[in-house]
C-alpha cells in the first residue's frame, strides 16, 4: 500500500468504523467493544470496500457470518454513499446490498439479530447442511479450515452451484505453507473457539497452492491476496470469479489427492 492510499484509508475509515459497530450498542457494551475492535483491527474490512469487492445490488451470502459485521459494514458504506460522502478514489459503494448470513453459534446469532433487526437475514445453522440460495457473492472468512477436507469440498462445490454465472466467491484461509506464522492463527484460534464455548477445534488447514488448485478444478478464476498486514498470521484472500457463463461440467466436484 502506498503511503498516499495508506493516509486515505486512515481518514475515511473512523467515520465507517463508527457507523458499522454503533447498532451493536443495543445488544450490549461487549458486543458493541468487539465489534469496533474486529472491525478496526481486520485488513479485510477496508479491502472489501475500497476494492469494490461486493458490487452495488449484491445478494450476498456470508457463510460463517458469526454477529453479522459485514452486514453492519455494507449497510453503513450504503449510508455513507447516498450522504455524498464516498471516497473518490474508492471503488463504488455496495449500495442496495444485501446479506443473507449463516452462524452455527446461536448466541453470536442472537447478538447479530439484536443489533441489525430485519436489515439483515441471519440464521443459525450449519454451514455442511444449510441450504444456500442463489447469489451474486459468497464470503467465507476463517471458517473453512473448522470442517474436515472431505467437508470443505462439499461446501465449495455447493457455493460453486450457489453462484450466479459472473459470480463471486471470496475466501479468506491460513496458507499452511508458512509453518510458522499458520501454527501461529490456528494457535489463536483455538483459544478463542474456547473463550466462544465451542467444542469443534481449526484444525484441517491446506496450502495456499492446495486451494487454489481445488476452486480451479470447481471452474473459477483465482486471485490470491496477502491479508494479514498488521497482524502475524499467514492470511491470505482468495478472489475466485465464475465465468460469465454457465459451465455445469464446472459445477461437479472432482476428487482430490
Amino acid at each position: 500500500m502506498t503511503a498516499g492510499l495508506a493516509a486515505t484509508e486512515h481518514a475515511n475509515w473512523p467515520p465507517l468504523l463508527d457507523a458499522a459497530s454503533a447498532p451493536y450498542r443495543r445488544a450490549g457494551r461487549f458486543a458493541w467493544q468487539f465489534a469496533r475492535g474486529k472491525l478496526g483491527m481486520d485488513p479485510v474490512f477496508r479491502h472489501l470496500l475500497r476494492e469494490g469487492l461486493i458490487r452495488p445490488q449484491a445478494r450476498v451470502l456470508d457463510i460463517g457470518c458469526g454477529r453479522g459485521l459485514l452486514a453492519s459494514l455494507l449497510q453503513a458504506a450504503a449510508t455513507q454513499a447516498q450522504r455524498g460522502e464516498w471516497p473518490l478514489d474508492w471503488a463504488s459503494a455496495p449500495v442496495g446490498s444485501r446479506v443473507i448470513g449463516i452462524e452455527l453459534m446461536r448466541r453470536d446469532v442472537e447478538r447479530a439479530q439484536s443489533a441489525l433487526g430485519a436489515t439483515a437475514e441471519i440464521v443459525c445453522g450449519d454451514m455442511r447442511l444449510t441450504p444456500f440460495p442463489a447469489v451474486d457473492a459468497v464470503v467465507i472468512l476463517d471458517v473453512l479450515h473448522y470442517v474436515s477436507i472431505v467437508e470443505q469440498d462439499e461446501v465449495l462445490a455447493r457455493v460453486r452451484t450457489a453462484l450466479r454465472p459472473g459470480g463471486l466467491l471470496l475466501l479468506r484461509v491460513g496458507d499452511a505453507a508458512a509453518r510458522g506464522s499458520f501454527r501461529l492463527s490456528q494457535w489463536v484460534d483455538r483459544l478463542v473457539t474456547l473463550m466462544r464455548g465451542h467444542l469443534r477445534m481449526p484444525m484441517f488447514g491446506r496450502t495456499l497452492q492446495q486451494w487454489t488448485a481445488r476452486l480451479q478444478a470447481l471452474g473459477f478464476e483465482v486471485q490470491a491476496r496477502p491479508m494479514s498486514r498488521g497482524t502475524p498470521f499467514a492470511n491470505v484472500l482468495l478472489v475466485a470469479h465464475l465465468p460469465p457463463v454457465a459451465d455445469p461440467a464446472a459445477a461437479r466436484p472432482m476428487s482430490h489427492a
